[in-house]
């Protein structure tokens, strides 16, 4: 199988969705009680890499090549990482959705 020479750096899927659309609501109902309890999975349930990760990507809107520069790893690391960070944090949000 050949290798892919290029990345894409827009994630789409059920939890990406969520998650942007629970963190960009600024309305004080129930999604700014779901943004509050997202700010706390984030801080509580993610390890240290991945809460780094997606404070870069979604907080500061850097894009994985740049995060990855950053931090001196891969494009595709950065990818797994908020990969599995998104599905931690929507699995644990689907209890309060």
């Amino acid at each position: 199988m050949p290798k892919r020479s290029t990345y894409d750096d827009n994630f789409t899927g059920k939890a990406d969705i969520g998650i942007k659309k629970i963190l960009c609501e600024n309305e004080e109902t129930s999604a700014a009680r779901l943004r509050r309890i997202l700010l706390k999975v984030i801080n509580n349930e993610l390890t240290p890499r991945q809460k780094e990760i997606i404070m870069l990507y979604y907080f500061r809107n850097i894009n994985t090549v740049a995060i990855g520069k950053q931090l001196g790893i891969s494009q595709q690391a950065v990818s797994r990482v908020l990969s599995r960070a998104r599905l931690k944090m929507y699995s644990i949000l689907q209890y309060y959705l």
